[in-house]
């Protein structure tokens, strides 16, 4: 690991930490402690090889995820963003944005939930394109992105005349994308989410990631659900301190329940094992991330549960640690690629 692990800690400590409640119960967007990853070099890729990249960056989303899973989601979709562009063959866009994505000076977003579930024969493609000089006209409404804001940047795929798709990266500053607020969530609030409505939208070929995105996605794909397994990891790390901090609650009647810390715990050694048998093969099966993927939701699920059961009454109490945890696994398991989505990719790759 190439991570500084005390200047990580550190910066959850004084950045992420205090705005917990705030991110849960007021749909506080914590951008600033995602600049201030970028800008302390956490995002920086050079020299490093991409395992060390993916490494590092998988721990970042993990340590995020047990103080805020929600903040790591949005952590998740830059680096999904990150990833488009460093797979780009599109030179000029590379050199033009990478550096600003990778150091802090902007943020970007995923775009894919709806493509991903195109891909998978699930959903038809919301946004269509028209081939013109030096670009592509795109009209349509994203249903769902996050991590958004003014001067962020995110991904999207349009079907080009029901024959292929194009992946671009545009900007929310652009005029003819509307963006509105999708707030009220049981869970991730905070996460800036937003419908975004594309009218006669113009990118130029300068923005374009792929011409040929159903090739590209095949190509990331894999580190994009990747990218997604530490967020359970981290919620389950969570939810093991918050079981061992009510250990002898009720002169120790905790220890009747038939879910326990080292169950969780066999579960996430598990996990933790075969992710490691994946990555050192350096060929990201996307059959076995997949599965690795549902273990983990499902996993994360107990962990959570058990959580609640360990706390009693007291995690039934609005804005109690257990609660929003409880909560923020469920948007995990609803996260594209759902648990449906999941269970159907495993049965047909």
């Amino acid at each position: 690991m190439v991570i500084n692990a005390v200047e990580l800690q550190t910066i959850i400590d004084e950045k992420l930490k205090p705005l917990v409640k705030k991110i849960d119960e007021e749909a506080l967007y914590a951008s600033d402690y995602l600049y201030t990853l970028g800008k302390a070099g956490f995002f920086a890729s050079s020299n490093k090889s991409n395992e060390e990249t993916l490494f590092d960056e998988m721990e970042l989303v993990r340590e995020t995820a047990k103080v805020c899973m929600t903040t790591a989601f949005c952590l998740w979709c830059h680096l999904a963003s990150l990833t488009y562009i460093r797979k780009s063959e599109n030179q000029s866009l590379r050199d033009r944005l990478l550096p600003q994505l990778e150091n802090g000076e902007v943020l970007g977003a995923t775009g894919l939930s709806n493509p991903m579930k195109f891909y998978a024969e699930l959903e038809k493609l919301h946004l269509k394109a028209e081939r013109v000089e030096g670009g592509y006209i795109i009209n349509g409404v994203l249903p769902s992105v996050s991590n958004l804001g003014d001067h962020h940047w995110f991904g999207a795929i349009a079907t080009l005349n029901e024959q292929k798709e194009v992946m671009v990266f545009v900007n929310t500053d652009d005029e003819t994308i509307t963006l509105k607020e999708k707030v009220n969530y049981i869970g991730v609030n905070g996460s800036a989410t937003f419908s975004c409505r594309f009218e006669n939208t113009f990118v130029s070929d300068e923005e374009v990631i792929s011409h040929e995105a159903s090739i590209f996605v095949e190509k990331m794909r894999s580190i994009f659900v990747l990218y997604q397994i530490p967020l359970g990891i981290g919620v389950m790390e969570s939810a093991i301190e918050g079981i061992l901090k009510v250990k002898a609650k009720q002169n120790g009647c905790n220890d009747y329940l038939k879910v326990q810390v080292d169950d969780i715990r066999q579960n996430l050694h598990q996990i933790q094992q075969s992710l490691k048998e994946v990555l050192q093969t350096g060929e990201y099966s996307m059959k076995e991330i997949c599965k690795i993927r549902l273990q983990t939701v499902y996993a994360t699920l107990t962990a959570v549960q058990a959580n609640m059961l360990h706390n009693g009454s007291a995690g039934y109490i609005l804005g109690s640690a257990p609660s929003r945890k409880l909560r923020e696994a469920y948007f995990f398991a609803n996260l594209t690629p759902t648990v449906r989505h999941l269970e159907k990719m495993i049965h047909q790759l």
